[in-house]
């Protein structure tokens, strides 16, 4: 709206109270209420939407960090193992212990327990109600104290998936046997065991000291967790040294060309490529030219180094960049050469902020999938990874791996390993938040 004009030339002063101004400020006070209002509104949603994520893992998981018990009277029979006495006074008694059959002592002590089942055929389902593992279970008990060869003892023994499921309220027993997944045999002798007190819930120690297994009951997190460390372990060994002495050289040292715009325009570029493409380039590097282990921490290292690298560098530009001029300058007055001015002024000043950047990056790297998919790293391993060269996967494989099980007992493994991945992730990042505010320079 133009102002009228006096006749020398000068504006008139603006009428607030008119009724044209009154206006235009009531629709700009309503324009700004619908914007506030329309903030509100996504932050709600969000809000609701990160609520409900928190709450569908929380809800399938937390019973993951428990598992079923049945109580038995298991009796370390010598005839049943295929062992006697004299086994055990050799040089091999150990290994003796570990090769024996393992494998009818539980379901012996089971049948035990109910003497009215005497039908074969129902013998076999009563078995089914024990855990696989119970075998490997028992066979750790007698070669830690072999002492039990001969003798009976109260034991604990893991249950077998479907009663684990039952027992925590996954499963309803009023469905029909064929929706439910368990014979009405099998739920009465269940029922049974729940009214004696001889099934109990306890806390899953196994899902954070063993590793992988078919069984759902059974399968565990600390060989993905020793994977996951070994190959971040890789990646910060790689990544941040090459990471750091790369930003330096190209903020301190390397002169302004065309040279150095490409690289730091494709460093830019790197840092928003799609992380399979990293995988991509893994595969057909250290896999198809080198000839390096598949599936090996080290190799998942140097793939991740290669994603990770680029944010590093970005990061810590910034931060050696936030360093003032002045710093620089005092350090020549005081006679200072350029190296020392780089390493004991201006990087310790940066550190920081170069910390922060690389946390950050290697928290980005601990929840990456798709480019340790391209170089193997989605093996079914049942041993716990002890080197770097030792076949091993990681948390978010592992997730990805039980997601696409079909058995439903590991729905909740799958959320409880989501779990301990968010805990990861959110300790990287309270570090990171931490060291920035410790550390922090205000010029």
């Amino acid at each position: 709206m133009n102002k009228p004009a006096l006749a020398d030339g000068a504006l008139t002063p603006t009428d607030w109270t008119s009724p044209a101004m009154v206006a235009r400020i009531r629709q700009r006070y309503a324009r700004e209420a619908r914007f506030k209002a329309m903030g509100l509104v996504a932050l709600v949603i969000s809000a609701l939407f990160l609520a409900f994520l928190l709450y569908s893992i929380a809800g399938n998981g937390l019973t993951g960090f428990q598992s079923t018990e049945i109580r038995l009277n298991v009796a370390f029979k010598p005839e049943a193992l295929g062992i006697t006495a004299a086994d055990l006074a050799g040089p091999d008694a150990e290994d003796r212990l570990r090769q024996a059959d393992y494998g009818l002592i539980g379901g012996d002590a089971l049948i035990a327990r109910f003497p009215e089942v005497t039908d074969p055929g129902d013998q076999m389902d009563l078995e089914e109600l024990l855990s696989p593992g119970t075998a490997a279970y028992l066979r750790e008990t007698l070669v830690d104290n072999p002492a039990l060869l001969g003798k009976s003892i109260t034991l604990w023994v893991p249950a077998a998936t479907d009663v684990d499921m039952l027992n925590k309220g996954q499963i309803d027993a009023d469905l029909p046997a064929l929706e439910r997944g368990i014979s009405d045999r099998m739920l009465g002798y269940y029922r049974q065991l729940k009214a004696d007190g001889d099934i109990r819930t306890s806390f899953n120690t196994r899902f954070f000291t063993a590793a992988d297994s078919r069984d759902p009951e059974l399968a565990a997190i600390w060989g993905a967790t020793m994977g996951s460390l070994l190959t971040l372990f890789v990646t910060l060994l790689i990544s941040f040294p090459v990471g750091v002495l790369a930003a330096v050289y190209l903020e301190e040292y390397a002169p302004k060309n065309r040279l150095t715009d490409f690289i730091e325009v494709n460093i830019n570029n790197l840092a928003a490529v799609p992380s399979i493409i990293f995988g991509l380039l893994g595969l057909a590097v250290f896999l198809g030219t080198f000839g390096m282990q598949r599936s090996a921490p080290v190799v998942g290292g140097l793939t991740l180094a290669l994603m990770t690298l680029p944010t590093i560098v970005i990061a810590s530009r910034v931060a050696i960049k936030a360093v003032p001029p002045s710093i620089r300058d005092a350090a020549r007055g005081i006679g200072a050469s350029p190296l020392q001015v780089v390493f004991h002024h201006v990087v310790p000043l940066a550190l920081p902020g170069i910390m922060t950047g690389t946390i950050i990056g290697m928290a980005r790297a601990l929840g990456e999938t798709a480019p340790l998919l391209m170089i193997g790293m989605r093996a079914f391993v049942v041993d716990v990874p002890a080197s770097l060269t030792d076949p091993a996967t990681v948390l978010p494989v592992q997730v990805f791996l039980w997601s696409d099980s079909v058995e439903r007992g590991f729905v909740e493994k799958t959320s409880a390993a989501i779990i301990v991945l968010m805990v990861f992730l959110l300790m990287m990042n309270a570090l990171a938040i931490y060291l920035r505010q410790k550390f922090e320079r205000r010029w």
